[in-house]
Parts: structure tokens; sequence; C-alpha cells
């Protein structure tokens, strides 16, 4: 069986989709602070929070798991910067209950759910796993933390991982039976559809004097199906391996912000209207990751990396579900 936590969010209840699809067996952990019970297209569902130890006791006593994939994480940027006790509680005491756990009933398999933002500030682009690690917030930090964690758990209790470092998830299941749905709502394109669906005014692009090519930032993209199925391919590779590594993800090439609300209009065939903003503090004109050495080692191919397909997918999911799954 694998345990998914955070398996009702939205990446998290993608994964559950992907792993019943393949065959396994699920058991899902999910608090419903941010993921909705809906998302969950099977498996065995229990509400409860990482931070609660006899709760974690109960769910490893009555399944018989064999590898976990970490999600569930507190994971707005300007929130970490306001609140940093809840990113620290939440992600890094959460993780270090959900490890102890696991060592305790010999479960030695975990794919951890890293970001990007351990880099903070990039010195190459695209950016590489051996590139310096130095957050520029809150939840990047909590991140780098767990990854260093999860070394010493290694070296010492023989917890092999996988952490997977990536940037802005998109898109949703093709079918457009589950997909994005966050309160609030802070990532470009469901906002962007948001506005071409009236739900927003206009969209809002902060800053336009960027040294990028049209002004305006760049984000490295990644279909969340193609980003479940590295988490699988990660999880099997622990399976084959036995061996702990890093991996980012991404798509290798950026896109800026006017360049997905340009392919937005002519996926949804109307203009979207924006507005130019201010710039963000702590804003990097450029994020974009190397996938090589996932693409090598894993055997890991994108198989929905043109922004028109991300943006198509998605596109198909709030179209029909303009209020999320609150319908």
């Amino acid at each position: 069986m694998i345990l998914v936590t955070g398996g009702a969010g939205y990446i998290g209840s993608h994964m559950v989709w992907l792993l019943i699809e393949k065959g396994y067996d699920v058991v899902v952990i999910d608090n419903l602070e941010k993921g909705h019970k809906k998302a969950v297209l099977g498996g065995k569902f229990y509400n409860g929070d990482l931070k609660d130890k006899e709760f974690l006791e109960k769910v490893f006593a009555e399944n018989d798991i064999s590898a976990v994939i970490h999600f569930a994480a507190s994971s707005l940027v300007g929130e970490s910067v306001q609140n940093p006790i809840k990113y620290y509680y939440n992600n890094v005491y959460g993780t270090l209950n959900l490890v102890d756990t696991m060592i305790k009933h010999n479960v030695k398999k975990l794919v951890f759910s890293s970001t990007a933002a351990v880099y903070g500030e990039p010195e190459n682009i695209p950016i590489l796993e051996e590139d310096k690690t130095q957050p520029t917030n809150p939840y990047g930090e909590t991140k780098l933390a767990i990854e260093k964690m999860l070394k010493w758990m290694d070296i010492a209790y023989g917890l092999k991982f996988v952490s997977l470092r990536y940037f802005n998830v998109a898109g949703s299941h093709p079918d457009g039976i589950i997909g994005e749905d966050h309160n609030p709502e802070t990532h470009l394109i469901p906002i962007v559809l948001q506005t071409a669906l009236g739900i927003r005014e206009k969209v809002i692009v902060y800053g336009n004097d960027y040294n990028t090519k049209d002004g305006t930032c760049i984000r490295d993209y990644i279909h969340v199906v193609d980003l479940c199925d590295a988490h699988l391919k990660a999880m099997e590779y622990l399976e084959k391996n036995n061996k702990s590594e890093i991996f980012n993800l991404g798509n290798g090439m950026g896109f800026s912000v006017m360049e997905v609300i340009e392919k937005a209009s002519e996926v949804v065939g109307k203009k979207i209207p924006y507005e130019i903003g201010p710039r963000r503090a702590g804003d990097p004109s450029i994020l974009v990751a190397s996938s090589q050495k996932a693409q090598k080692l894993l055997g890991w191919q994108q198989k929905y990396n043109s922004l028109e397909t991300i943006i198509s997918t998605a596109w198909k999911w709030h179209s029909t579900h303009p209020h999320g799954y609150e319908e």
C-alpha cells in the first residue's frame, strides 16, 4: 500500500488518481484545511493531521504501508514570511512525526515533495541540483530543513528518500474530472482563467521592467500529470535502487507572464484583461530548472510540456468548475 499525505490537495489528488489507475492500493491522509474530499477519487481516506502522533500511529497500524509520497505542507511564500511559526510547525514538525512513525513501522521509502524555492535567487539558469541552496523565505527554508533532516534519517535508520524540487505546477487531469482549487488562489494560470470567466476583473502583472524578452517574469511551468508521473518513477527508483537522491523537475524552458496571458487568450477565444502593477519584493526575473538528471536516472519524459496543453487542460477544469469543488 502507498500512503499519500496531502492527498486531497491539488497535486496529491492527481497522484492518488494516477496510483489507482496504475493498480496500487492507496491510503490518503489530509486534514482538509486546504484540500477537498471531492478531489479524492479512491483509496482509503483518513481525515487527520501529521502533527497528531496518535492519529499517524493508527493509520500505520491499520494499513500495510510500503512507501510514502509526502505532499502535506503549508506552501504560500507570502504567508510563510508573515507566519513562520506555522510553517515550521506544519512542515518540519509534521514531517518529523511522519518519519518517526515510518521508522517505528519499518517503512523505509519516502518520496518528498520539495520545492525549487530551496535555491533562493538562482546563480545559474537553468538551475542544477548541485547549485547553492539559499532560500529567501521560510517556506523554502522549511523544505530545505526537511531535506537535511532526511539525509540524517537515511544515515541513522536507513530511510531512503527521493526529494523532488519543482516550480509552478499547472494544468489538470486531461478529462477535467479534478483540477486546481485554492482559496486564496495565488497561481498565475488559474488567476488568468478566472479572469476569462469573469470571476476576476483583470490580471495584475507585477512589473514589466525585468531583464526578459517582454519585461515580465519568466517561470517554469510543469503539468500536474507529468509531475505525478515523476513521483511514481521516483518511488519505483527507490524500490529498485534503494538509494536516496534529489531531482529538479521543470520544463527546461520558461514562459513569461505575458506569454501565459496571450496563450490563455488564444485557448479561451477572447482577450483577457490585465493591468501592469508594481514589482513584488523578492521576485527573481527568471526561474527555470534543468530536469536532465531526472530524465537520465528516472527515465522521466514529459507528455504535456507545451504551454497550450497546460492551459487547455486547466481551462477544461475551470470552465466546467468555475467555483472549484463547491459546485
